[in-house]
Formats: C-alpha cells, sequence, structure tokens
C-alpha cells in the first residue's frame, strides 16, 4: 500500500509577508524535483465570488491542483470574517480529512493558513498550529514551513513563531523569506545572517520581490532556484 504524503504547513509571521507567492515556490520547487504536490487553504478571506483569491494563483503559477477550504468576503481573520457573513466556519476535522484525503494521491500537500500562526480557523478557536497538532495525530507527517519579512522587525516576529512553535512540539521544516528587493539594505543582509546561522531551523531560500508577476514558465523555471533548500525537501517523506 502506498503511503500517504506528507504534509508542509506554510504560515506566516504576519499578513501580507510574500505567504502564498512563497506556497507557489515551493510547491514549483517540490514537483521540478519530481514530486506530486496538491495545495489547499483551509480559509480564504477577503475574496468575492469572481475574484481568484491565493488557491487560483498557485495553480495558475505552478499547475499544481490547489483547492480552497471555504471562501468570505472580508478581509479580515477567517472567525470575525465570518461573524460578519453569518455563516459557519468548517470545523477543524473537517479541514484534517480534506488534507488527508488530497495526500492520499500525493507526494506532498502544501497546506497555506490565513495570517499567522495562532489565527483561529473555526469557531472552537482552533488555530493552524492545531491543525498542524492534529494531522500529526492521525498519522500524516506534517512539519511547518515558516515565511518571514526581510526587514527591520522580522527577527522578533520569526523567533516568537519558531517559539510558539517548538513550545508545542511541532516540527519545523525552516524559513522562507517571502520577498526581497534587488538591492537588499543592510539590515536586510544583517536580518538574512542571522536567519541562516541562529535561527535554529534551516533558511530554505528567499522568494525576489515582483515573483508573483511573473508569467507561469518564467515562475516555475525560477522557482527551484529561489529555494533550494524547499527542493531538498522533495522525498523526505518521514518529515514530522
Amino acid at each position: 500500500m502506498t503511503r500517504p504524503g506528507r504534509v508542509l504547513v506554510v504560515t506566516g509571521t504576519d499578513t501580507e509577508v510574500g505567504k502564498t507567492v512563497a506556497t507557489a515556490a515551493l510547491a514549483a520547487a517540490l514537483t521540478a524535483a519530481g514530486e506530486r504536490v496538491v495545495a489547499y487553504k483551509p480559509v480564504q478571506t477577503g475574496v468575492v465570488d469572481d475574484e481568484d483569491g491565493d488557491m487560483p494563483f498557485v495553480r495558475g503559477a505552478t499547475g499544481v491542483p490547489a483547492y480552497d477550504g471555504v471562501r468570505l468576503r472580508e478581509p479580515m481573520a477567517p472567525v470575525q470574517a465570518a461573524t460578519l457573513e453569518g455563516r459557519p466556519l468548517p470545523a477543524l476535522e473537517e479541514h484534517v480529512a480534506a488534507v488527508r484525503r488530497y495526500a492520499a494521491a500525493a507526494d506532498t500537500v502544501l497546506v497555506e493558513g490565513a495570517g499567522g500562526l495562532l489565527v483561529e480557523l473555526d469557531e472552537h478557536g482552533r488555530t493552524l498550529a492545531d491543525l498542524t497538532a492534529a494531522l500529526a495525530s492521525a498519522g500524516s507527517a506534517a512539519s511547518v514551513v515558516v515565511v518571514a519579512r526581510s526587514g527591520l522587525g522580522t527577527l522578533n516576529h520569526t523567533m516568537l513563531t519558531l517559539e510558539a512553535l517548538h513550545r508545542r512540539d511541532l516540527t519545523v521544516a525552516g524559513v522562507v523569506v517571502g520577498s526581497l528587493g534587488p538591492v537588499p539594505s543592510a539590515i536586510e543582509l544583517a536580518n538574512l545572517d542571522h536567519l541562516r546561522t541562529r535561527a535554529g531551523v534551516p533558511l530554505l531560500g528567499v522568494v525576489p520581490a515582483g515573483s508573483g508577476t511573473l508569467d507561469p514558465e518564467a515562475f516555475r523555471s525560477a522557482a527551484p532556484g529561489w529555494l533550494p533548500g524547499g527542493h531538498a525537501l522533495a522525498g523526505q517523506r518521514d518529515v514530522g
């Protein structure tokens, strides 16, 4: 019997840190390494019916299957957006079942969170950290990729996120810097050095600013070079 694929949960140190483009870059890097990849976002907020949102971007940029759990109109945290819309949110168990279903036919399932690690995903207050723990408890090889900013303040935000993960005994696959301009500042260079040498987890790579505007062929070609550490994750199905 084929073993189900592992799960990489992609979280951010905050909102708007380049998490979706980093998810797509990971998908492209893993696909280039020969893996079957599926992407899933449990809750997408800030989209109306005719807008694409994050998973259609990942699908268009990489060609991998990419799915939303639930889509909400307000650009807010999921619980608050669902309350304004008068809609119930799926329970965490529904997301676990969906991820495990996708993992049955994939080498890796990328699960992109909404905002940061402790943003609530359901009406019981359970978070992306809880989803990761639930997947591990259900037998999935689950680990977390943290997407961080490059500039001032990122070291505190990144280390707080890593501390929260370690305190929950969740496995961290590494950190990705979600967007870096062509001429990094002295602060950004110092931050990259710190993340590379002192964060205690691998720096999987750095996504160049503006990568999300590339055409799909160029994106897929370049992504493995942005994330050499992400490419190296291919085949590591015992992570977690």
